[in-house]
């Protein structure tokens, strides 16, 4: 089961937020792994326990991520990420989520305590992985409604113009980066 990102809060009053939820946690029961993006992370935190709550900072943009030191984080990221243990990530989001009982987490950055956590053979992320130019493109479109109200940028938000600028250096290391995380996640569906 793959969940993606999407612009709504899991704590809105929608029914298929609770249907959602419900299907993870059968998903999980049954041992079928689940990998949630973004909003398909939040998703998972909730169905399994934690909570998810306004970030301290929104993220928009290119960044890095650092690798927890944990058994978990080293079969996940393989030798993905580089000697100081950063990995190049995509974000978009003004939420995050708490790891859920029972789960490791496996990727923080000082934006976002909680960029990934693992359980088992599923995998929540706050963070991008999964991003396409023609997607980072698209979404820029949408940058201005993101940031407005905000009267400095933080750090942790790129302009749309720093975007497309680092786009093509950045977008090789995470390809890598998903290409691992997307293997140990399928070595876990074939044991299904």
């Amino acid at each position: 089961m793959c969940l993606m990102g999407g612009t709504v809060s899991v704590n809105d009053p929608l029914p298929w937020i609770g249907q959602s939820c419900h299907l993870i946690r059968e998903a999980v029961a049954r041992n079928i792994p689940v990998l949630g993006h973004c909003l398909g992370g939040q998703l998972m935190s909730k169905a399994l326990g934690g909570q998810v709550t306004k970030n301290p900072f929104k993220e928009i943009g290119w960044g890095q991520a650092r690798m927890d030191r944990n058994e978990q984080a080293a079969r996940w990221f393989g030798d993905s990420a580089d000697e100081n243990g950063l990995v190049t990530v995509f974000q978009w989001h003004g939420e995050t989520f708490s790891v859920p009982p029972g789960a490791t987490r496996i990727l923080t950055n000082p934006f976002c305590a909680t960029q990934m956590f693992v359980l088992g053979p599923h995998l929540g992320m706050q963070c991008h992985v999964e991003m396409t130019p023609e997607m980072i493109d698209s979404w820029s479109n949408g940058w201005s409604g993101e940031t407005r109200g905000l009267q400095v940028l933080p750090p942790s938000i790129q302009t749309p113009e720093q975007i497309s600028r680092e786009t093509l250096q950045r977008l090789p290391a995470m390809r890598r980066l998903a290409e691992q995380l997307y293997s140990v996640w399928i070595s876990g569906l074939s044991r299904n």
